[in-house]
């Protein structure tokens, strides 16, 4: 869909770094544990963490999010500066320190001008700052489909 719109700034670079410009929000917020619980104890199915997951952080977060239980605790997605608005989310990926798996793949996914965002974003928080306003006001302007052309999501995961 985003690529459909045209809602990434940089016009040269794949669709898909359109992520990297409006995941940033993620410098704000809280997670629970059932969103990162995978990357602490089973990532790829073996019973190991996730091997990107720098290894301080990765005890920090499981006194806060148990093996067993506590899948309600929450998280903050950028631990270093959870109420402010800035490019910390994207220095924390750069070490290892991404909470969310979507958010550490845009630096270990192995697609190089998100990697490249994501370094460009943790170096300059202006380029940050003007990419994601330029990214806000593109998603704000386009056009729902109403009608019998789209609909309303009861569960925003799956479609109806």
């Amino acid at each position: 869909m985003f690529s459909r719109l045209s809602l990434f700034v940089f016009d040269l670079l794949p669709p898909s770094n359109i992520l990297c410009f409006l995941v940033g929000a993620h410098s704000i917020g809280m997670a629970r544990c059932t969103s990162f619980k995978q990357r602490l104890y089973n990532q790829d199915g073996n019973n190991q963490p996730d091997s990107t997951l720098e290894m301080t952080y990765y005890n920090d977060l499981k006194t806060v999010c148990p093996q067993t239980g506590g899948d309600d605790n929450i998280s903050p997605l950028d631990f270093e500066s959870p109420a402010r608005f800035d490019n910390t989310y994207f220095k924390l990926i750069t070490r290892g320190k991404g909470l969310l798996t979507s958010d550490q793949v845009l630096l270990t996914g192995n697609v190089e001008e998100t990697m490249f965002l994501v370094k460009a974003f943790a170096e300059d928080d202006a380029l940050f700052f003007d990419q994601f306003a330029r990214s806000m006001v593109k998603m704000g302007n386009i056009n729902p489909l109403i009608g019998y052309n789209g609909e309303v999501r009861k569960n925003c995961r799956m479609a109806n």
